[in-house]
């Protein structure tokens, strides 16, 4: 991987690690702080939380500032949050630290999507999107695990400062080797603002929120449907969700791959293959091997579905306010990921089985394959230059 792209990487898996590794030290952090353990997980989605609502903002407010220049604030923004948290002598102050931190997630992952967009030459973005968001997969992976490794052996606040130091590494790798890129010429917020009337965008961003959503109304019982269901122990469902992370790294670059193709049929491919892996999911869940299997095809297609989206996203906003869409795409996510953890949920209380959940998921998922068949088959009939379709479609 290039060493502008590996720092903008090295930036997204420092934030991704830093937003998921809380569920790791929960009881280390309720225990020496003497609060209570759903007490502490407000962490995890008061930082989401700020992340939907303060990241578009921030985005605005930051939108004539050149692109190297602002990565390096985020950072040092995104540091400073992680340093409050590791000195932190009570919850208030923990919680401050997270709220800080999250200020720079949304802007700081649009970003680097920018950047690396610039980066490579045309018919390579989709590639350059993914190894980008390839954070993410590594965060998952290895960046949260071994921060729980951290925080139960050394003390939580090892994880923080971890997290800091990584984030320290990846702001000069970006000094060192990303070259400068000017902030776009910005006709102020309200021009800005502009882009999401745009049709395109908003259908991209529907898109993201009911793929994330089934998504995520799976995943997140994915631990008892394959213990419950599936009959696997608790050291097989370690491997298994080790499984999801390597299948999610392969669908992430995959993805790319696709997008670098044709967008459009690739964005349709892998949202009509997460409905199906999920459907897979459902049968396969008490069929060992086939579980297995089916838990390995789900994280591939979900982490698909992610290159193509912020691709989609770019491609519909073109110059006028990319960095805002992609921002308002990434809340899009974590909108999903509520919605959908929220949606699993009542069907568990319904006592309808994990299957059903499931299978939920799936059929949320298919309202972004319409979505994205509508976009193709509008994108085929629209009668527009060879550069244009070449575009959207090839």
């Amino acid at each position: 991987m290039p060493l502008p792209l590996f720092a903008l990487m090295l930036c997204v898996f420092s934030v991704g690690t830093a937003e998921s590794v809380i569920a790791g030290i929960l009881p280390q952090i309720a225990g020496d702080l003497g609060v209570s353990v759903p007490a502490v997980g407000l962490l995890v989605s008061g930082y989401a939380l700020t992340v939907v609502v303060g990241g578009p903002f921030v985005t605005l407010l930051t939108g004539r500032i050149p692109r190297k220049t602002l990565v390096v604030g985020l950072i040092g923004v995104f540091v400073l949050g992680n340093l409050i948290a590791a000195v932190a002598d009570d919850y208030s102050m923990l919680l401050l630290g997270r709220v800080v931190s999250a200020l720079a997630h949304c802007t700081m992952f649009a970003v680097c999507i920018v950047i690396a967009n610039g980066l490579v030459g045309a018919g390579r973005q989709g590639s350059a999107v993914a190894r980008v968001a390839l954070g993410l997969n590594l965060a998952t992976v290895a960046g949260v695990p071994i921060g729980t490794v951290l925080g139960q052996e050394f003390g939580w606040r090892s994880t923080f400062w971890a997290v800091l130091l990584m984030s320290v590494v990846s702001a000069l790798l970006v000094v060192l080797f990303v070259p400068a890129v000017p902030g776009p010429s910005s006709a102020g917020a309200i021009g800005e603002l502009a882009v999401l009337r745009d049709r395109r965008v908003r259908l991209a961003i529907m898109m993201t929120v009911f793929a994330s959503a089934g998504a995520f109304a799976a995943y997140t019982f994915i631990a008892p449907l394959l213990t419950e269901v599936g009959g696997f122990g608790p050291v097989a469902l370690t491997v298994l969700l080790f499984v999801f992370g390597g299948g999610s790294i392969v669908g992430n670059l995959v993805g790319g791959r696709l997008v670098d193709r044709a967008l459009l049929p690739a964005l349709v491919s892998t949202v009509a293959a997460l409905t199906l892996s999920l459907l897979f999911l459902a049968v396969a869940a008490s069929v060992r091997p086939l579980a297995a299997l089916a838990v390995l095809l789900f994280g591939a297609s979900y982490f698909s579905i992610i290159p193509a989206l912020q691709a989609r996203i770019m491609t519909a906003a073109g110059a006028r306010a990319p960095t805002l869409a992609l921002a308002v795409n990434i809340s899009a996510f974590n909108i999903g990921i509520g919605g959908g953890a929220w949606l699993g949920g009542r069907v568990i209380d319904a006592g309808l089985g994990y299957r059903v959940v499931v299978l939920v998921g799936a059929a949320v998922v298919v309202v972004s394959v319409f979505i994205a068949i509508r976009e193709l088959m509008a994108a085929r009939n629209r009668d527009t230059s060879p550069v244009a379709r070449k575009t959207e479609l090839v």
